[in-house]
């Protein structure tokens, strides 16, 4: 296998030219954020006019293209509702052989209460496909300590009779060369599932890996729905399974803050479902158990694992790998915590741990440097999507909310001043923003069909909270989607590199 598919930093490198050339790659999504914004400034100054009339233009493409991402919710929204009537079970009674596939269920954990991990493990009991075709393997780290040891026991006792195969594992802590996280445990956790799988003789090829955040509920019909997505896809050994992450579990208890970003990532990658030909992994997804185990498994030393297996394996088959939507849904829990500043700390670090997902460009752009099988066109198409991607998450607020003033505050004494430009762009921003603002409705309208029922404990004067609250996005897009963003790509930008941060699981609930 080749040595850049194992890589995660620059230090990974023996040869001195490839280790240079992928920390310049490092460096670059923090310097092209950087350089807009300093760029912004700097223009504004100097010159007013220019940086007015681009930031008009900007202004205006960024609203055209929440109209195209609006119509692509409601789109996706339309098709996940359609596949949560469908009788899967039904459609795949007419492709043979279909029992044969089984499925490899991953839940990694770390110090998650008792509760939540029994309410992902029942969703999955819950599953309208055969129980008995289910390896469940309930991954837990060693540094957790002897406490979640034996809550696993307790889930075992509940559950080992369930399923085909319920297996507990313990990921050992400190082991040279691996980043402590989901990805690492995660490994170990598939290779002594492997074990079992060998003495129950099943190929590879009939076996669907799912990877579940230890909060997820899945719903009734997702295996059922997937299993059908695997038998009829192109090449399904050569695919991952996408489904939609809702994170609406404990949306009622949840801050304002929590509410509007747990939403915001629903629509967000609902709207990806739309878009295919650029979907890659992320959180929650599934995949051929064949293509993991051709790949050597995910990466034990990376941040951003749901995502960097995707380019494993898109490398690793030369350009021959594809993320497919299902558009079907899994829950998970809103970011909460026991106070609002605490969720808003956790917040702005589940944000920046995201964000880091831009250690995949230097890994994906060194591959597509050195991997001459994939055509140009994908690899400036990916390219493209995830560097304009990651360039617009930490600079567009910030440009559209704060920069996009600064010609008027340099340029009021000047020349510029006087300008029918200098008149216009607050009139103009504002009306943008205005716009902006009524397609919020829209937002607040789909955040509450997606809401889960009522607790009696909330009043009804709580939906009023729930339309409200969109009104914050402008301050949450700048404090905690922006700025988290930019920190993550300054960090790899400087080689201060980050650890993986478990996201804390709280839910106003008692331990049972």
């Amino acid at each position: 296998m080749e040595e850049y598919l194992k890589v995660s930093r620059h230090t990974d490198f023996k040869n001195l030219k490839d280790r240079r050339i992928y920390r310049f790659f490092e460096m670059l999504p923090g310097i092209l954020s950087w350089s807009v914004i300093i760029g912004a400034v700097y223009l504004s100054w100097k010159v007013p006019l220019w940086t007015a009339m681009i930031i008009i233009l900007f202004a205006v493409f960024w609203f055209l293209k929440s109209i195209y991402f609006s119509m692509h919710l409601r789109s996706g929204y339309r098709i996940m509702k359609e596949n949560e009537k469908t009788n899967w079970i039904k459609k795949l009674e007419k492709i043979s052989s279909w029992q044969r596939i089984h499925h490899l269920i991953i839940v990694p954990s770390y110090q998650e209460p008792l509760s939540i991990l029994r309410n992902t493990l029942e969703s999955i009991n819950k599953n309208d496909y055969p129980l008995n075709k289910m390896i469940v393997v309930l991954a837990l780290e060693e540094k957790a300590g002897p406490e979640m040891y034996q809550r696993g026991l307790i889930l075992e006792k509940e559950f080992k009779d369930c399923f085909l195969s319920f297996i507990i594992t313990v990921h050992p802590q400190d082991i040279p060369g691996e980043i402590a996280g989901k990805s690492s445990n995660e490994a170990w956790g598939t290779k002594e599932a492997l074990k079992k799988i060998e003495e129950m003789k099943i190929p590879y090829s009939d076996i669907i890996l799912t990877s579940l955040d230890s909060d997820t509920v899945v719903y009734p019909k997702y295996f059922s729905c997937l299993t059908h997505y695997y038998l009829t896809s192109e090449n399904p050994l050569r695919t991952s399974f996408q489904p939609i992450p809702l994170y609406i579990n404990n949306i009622w208890e949840a801050t304002p803050i929590s509410r509007v970003f747990a939403f915001s990532s629903t629509f967000w990658h609902t709207t990806n479902q739309q878009r295919p030909e650029k979907l890659i992994t992320f959180s929650s997804h599934s995949m051929s158990l064949q293509a993991l185990v051709d790949i050597g498994f995910k990466q034990t030393n990376v941040v951003s694992e749901d995502s960097r297996v995707f380019w494993q394996c898109l490398l690793y088959y030369n350009g021959d790998y594809q993320a497919t939507p299902i558009h079907y849904p899994v829950s998970m829990d809103a970011n909460t915590a026991p106070s609002f500043w605490k969720t808003a700390v956790n917040v702005y670090k589940q944000k920046r741990r995201w964000a880091y997902g831009a250690e995949n460009i230097p890994y994906f752009l060194f591959g597509f440097m050195k991997n001459k099988k994939i055509s140009w066109s994908k690899k400036f198409n990916f390219a493209f999507e995830v560097i304009e991607g990651q360039l617009t998450w930490a600079t567009a607020p910030i440009l559209i909310y704060v920069l996009g003033w600064l010609p008027i505050l340099f340029g009021r004494s000047g020349d510029f001043g006087q300008t029918i430009v200098s008149y216009n762009l607050p009139i103009i921003l504002s009306r943008v923003l205005t716009l902006a603002m009524l397609g919020l409705i829209g937002s607040a309208y789909l955040s509450l069909l997606l809401l889960p029922p009522r607790p009696p404990q909330y009043g009804k004067s709580k939906i009023f909270i729930l339309i409200i609250q969109w009104f914050i996005v402008p301050l949450t897009m700048i404090f905690f989607s922006a700025l988290p963003a930019l920190e993550a790509q300054t960090r790899l930008m400087l080689g201060k590199y980050l650890n993986f941060w478990p996201t804390p699981k709280f839910r106003d609930e008692k331990e049972n």
